[in-house]
């Protein structure tokens, strides 16, 4: 199976100097975990949710939240976004990013054209979506004797 078969797209894109109210947005609106940080069409960074919760503060929201916490929300993409990315073309297999993902700490894989541009993401849970799809074929269970 190949990679662009299974990654969701158009990936949803966001600038290195955007803020993470941006982001907070983003996530919020859509249930995306992850947003391709694109600088001149070009992929330079991932931001996931868990980077967000990570970078603001935990008062956000709360009764005791205060002005320093909402300035969090300030903070630029670039602050916090991964920048050691491993990514796959769409004629990949699912082989490689099976062993990637065995391999890597990272919970989804930019897939990008030979000139480094966004095509889509693939995340564990396309895999696991795409395993829930196949239909396996019966197999008889031999009698006992």
């Amino acid at each position: 199976m190949r990679i662009g078969e299974l990654m969701s797209h158009p990936p949803v894109t966001i600038g290195p100097d955007d803020r993470l109210l941006v982001v907070r947005e983003i996530f919020h609106h859509t249930g995306f975990h992850h947003l391709l940080v694109v600088e001149e069409k070009q992929l330079v960074g991932v931001v996931s949710d868990r980077d967000l919760l990570r970078a603001i503060s935990p008062t956000l929201g709360t009764p005791i939240e205060h002005a320093r916490d909402l300035a969090t929300l300030n903070k630029y993409v670039h602050q916090i976004m991964s920048r050691k990315l491993v990514v796959l073309g769409p004629d990949d297999d699912m082989q490689q990013a099976v062993a990637i993902f065995n391999q890597q700490p990272i919970s989804c894989i930019p897939v990008v054209d030979s000139n480094h541009h966004p095509l889509g993401i693939l995340s564990w849970r396309d895999i696991m979506r795409w395993l829930g799809s196949l239909k396996e074929a019966p197999t008889a269970i031999p009698p006992s004797r």
